[in-house]
C-alpha cells in the first residue's frame, strides 16, 4: 500500500529485506510515524496516527522475521 512519496522510495532499496509484504509495509508505516508530527513517538501513537494495528507494529518490530543485521549493512551500503 503506498504511504508517502519520498518514504516509499526510500523503503524500496530495503524491499528485498522482507520476505512478507507485509512486514514491509509495517517498515514503510513506522518510517511514516517516524516523521511525522506526534510529539510522543510510541509504537501505539504510531500505529493510531498511520491506521494500523498496534500488535501487528509490535509484532514487526520484536518477532517479526528479518536481520537487523542485513538492513543496517544494506543502510550502510547506501550511504
Amino acid at each position: 500500500t503506498p504511504t508517502v512519496t519520498f518514504v516509499d522510495e526510500y523503503c524500496a532499496a530495503y524491499r528485498e529485506l522482507f520476505d512478507d509484504v507485509r512486514s514491509f509495509e509495517h517498515l514503510c508505516l513506522l518510517h511514516v510515524g517516524l516523521i511525522s508530527d506526534l510529539p510522543r513517538k510510541s509504537l501505539p501513537a504510531i500505529a493510531h496516527r498511520v491506521g494500523a494495528d498496534p500488535q501487528a507494529l509490535h509484532h514487526f518490530i520484536a518477532n517479526a522475521d528479518w536481520s537487523l543485521d542485513k538492513l543496517r549493512e544494506k543502510r550502510l551500503a547506501l550511504t
